[in-house]
């Protein structure tokens, strides 16, 4: 689950981590009064779910209120179009108006759960700001990884130790080792994903600072957060995946014509990349779940076809908790809901097969059955060609 920049910004401050004095903002009157508030020299900030914000011509540093308003009615309803966001962009509701700071030195620090290893590593550079993927890219030396183990934590001695790397000493360095053992406190008492700061800074007077910070909930802990759901910004989410939520189903928007319905996070990565393998483009990701019913089945059917870039379905199924006959039961009455005449083609395996295959061909849908992922594959890339 995402949360915006200044609600970030918040739950940093509540931990003791600095950060500037910032107001959001849902009116361009209301920028123009934040603006005041700071002094008229202010930075202000298009609040969207993505990163890259800056580039895009979401910030912007200006110098009187009547010049923050401006901007205001420029940005608001403006869609920013990141590298994070995709073509279409995500549309500005929401502005954080803050003051200016000036700005010494820049660096990158986050703390992120490592898959490969199941534990979370600090990430810290001394190049922070923009272009902080092009140092990771260009210059991997230049980025310093710590592995904390989940039984000791992260200790002061560790973050000195990154600290001292990043070229700081003294005062700065003992702040800095406060900072990154609060930033640690935020990332389990939270139960974060991801907590980022790019970049932290050194002011000119000599503080340490969040500029920037993202934060993200891992969502199989938000029932311990009863606050978190209020928190969410669903003008920024896709409407297919906020309906997609309402059924427990995983559900991305991707790019594509072919709709996927699998069962099992890692058989979809395999479709997807099948299908693409095959000259065919998902327009999703959608994994059902393991022991899914006939109804779950029929609303995840449901949500596909409601993607008007959708021309062709391919379903692949392992029935293994799941019977393939409810499969076909859930498909058949969900396309018959919505007078589906699409291509369809499904690829099933395991309890039931046969019987779910002749509930399909029998139903009167345009669909065909296939023996294996690739069989399928090539079906429906073919049917779309």
């Amino acid at each position: 689950m995402n949360i915006h920049e200044y609600q970030a910004k918040e739950i940093l401050s509540s931990y003791g981590i600095p950060v500037p004095r910032g107001r959001v903002a849902l009116t361009s009157d209301q920028v123009e009064r934040a603006a005041k508030e700071m002094g008229g020299r202010c930075v202000i900030k298009a609040q969207i779910y993505a990163g890259g914000r800056g580039k895009a011509g979401g910030v912007r540093l200006v110098h009187h209120p009547e010049q923050a308003q401006d901007y205001g009615k420029e940005l608001f309803g403006k869609r920013l179009v990141t590298p994070q966001t995709g073509p279409e962009g995500l549309k500005v509701r929401r502005i954080l108006v803050e003051e200016a700071v000036e700005i010494a030195r820049e660096f990158y620090l986050s703390i992120t759960l490592d898959r490969s290893t199941s534990r979370y590593c600090l990430i810290a550079s001394a190049e922070g700001g923009v272009d902080i993927e092009e140092v990771a890219q260009k210059s991997p030396e230049k980025i310093h990884v710590l592995t904390i183990d989940p039984f000791t934590g992260l200790r002061p001695y560790q973050a000195r130790k990154i600290a001292l790397a990043l070229g700081l000493s003294g005062t700065l360095c003992e702040d800095c080792v406060e900072l990154m053992l609060n930033l640690y406190r935020v990332l389990l008492e939270k139960d974060c994903s991801l907590v980022e700061i790019n970049p932290l800074v050194v002011t000119r007077a000599g503080w340490l600072m969040a500029m920037d910070a993202k934060i993200n909930f891992d969502d199989n802990a938000i029932f311990r957060h009863r606050e978190y759901p209020d928190m969410m910004d669903y003008s920024q989410l896709d409407t297919l995946e906020i309906n997609a939520g309402k059924y427990d189903l995983s559900y991305i928007k991707l790019s594509g014509n072919i709709g996927c319905m699998v069962n099992g996070a890692g058989l979809a990565m395999a479709t997807l990349d099948v299908l693409k393998e095959c000259g065919g483009e998902p327009a999703n990701f959608l994994d059902v779940g393991g022991g899914a019913t006939r109804e779950k089945v029929a609303e995840a059917f449901k949500i596909i076809l409601e993607d008007s870039d959708v021309k062709g379905v391919f379903v692949n199924i392992f029935g293994g908790i799941m019977r393939c006959d409810v499969i076909a039961q859930g498909i058949i009455e969900a396309a018959s809901e919505v007078h589906c005449t699409l291509p369809i083609v499904v690829r099933m395996d395991g309890s039931k097969v046969e019987e779910g295959k002749h509930l399909l061909l029998e139903s009167g849908l345009n669909v065909q059955t296939a023996d294996s992922l690739g069989e399928g594959a090539e079906r429906i890339v073919k049917m779309l060609g």
